[in-house]
């Protein structure tokens, strides 16, 4: 088996795991699978009470990556406050394509799909699959916002709250 570069990862460290969102690697161990060597992060996703194990040879190719800088995070609370962008297509692609934003793992993605489908008080009632999909892109976004800014998750959501209340005001 070829080593390839070593990944820039470390354990303790968080990163974005573009299926599950931010985990936490809490350790790099080897072991045997179908006879051969494998190192892998072991990444815990304490939310989810899930444990991942990712090889580490395959880590940046599946798409792992560290966390947002604050910058992105800025850029991403920016997107939220502007307009709804509602595409007139039929909801079953709509949906498809939002699911696909929230796991690239990309903050921005994944900020667009919160700003798309954000309801105010106001407007009509998400339907269930809406509420769905809004509450995973919003529950991914709060997790990085939270680990970049070293708040807890309550603090992060209440700062994009406030983020969605100014932009329906």
């Amino acid at each position: 088996m070829t080593k390839t570069k070593k990944s820039d990862f470390r354990p303790n460290e968080f990163v974005v795991y573009p299926a599950h969102g931010v985990g936490q690697i809490l350790s790099i161990e080897e072991q045997e699978i179908a006879g051969l060597r494998l190192e892998l992060f072991v990444i815990s996703f304490e939310k989810d009470k899930m444990t991942l194990r990712v090889p580490t040879h395959k880590a940046t190719e599946i798409g792992m990556r560290s966390l947002s800088s604050p910058d992105v995070v800025t850029k991403a609370l920016e997107t939220l406050k502007g307009k709804a962008k509602v595409k007139r297509a039929m909801w079953s692609r709509r949906a498809q394509e939002y699911e696909q934003k929230i796991n690239s793992g990309d903050l921005l993605s994944i900020a667009e799909v919160v700003r798309d489908l954000h309801r105010s008080d106001d407007q009509r009632e998400q339907s269930y699959s809406e509420r769905q999909l809004y509450e995973a892109a919003l529950e991914r976004l709060t997790r990085e916002v939270a680990a970049v800014s070293g708040t807890d998750e309550a603090g992060a959501a209440k700062k994009v709250d406030d983020v969605l209340v100014t932009r329906a005001a």
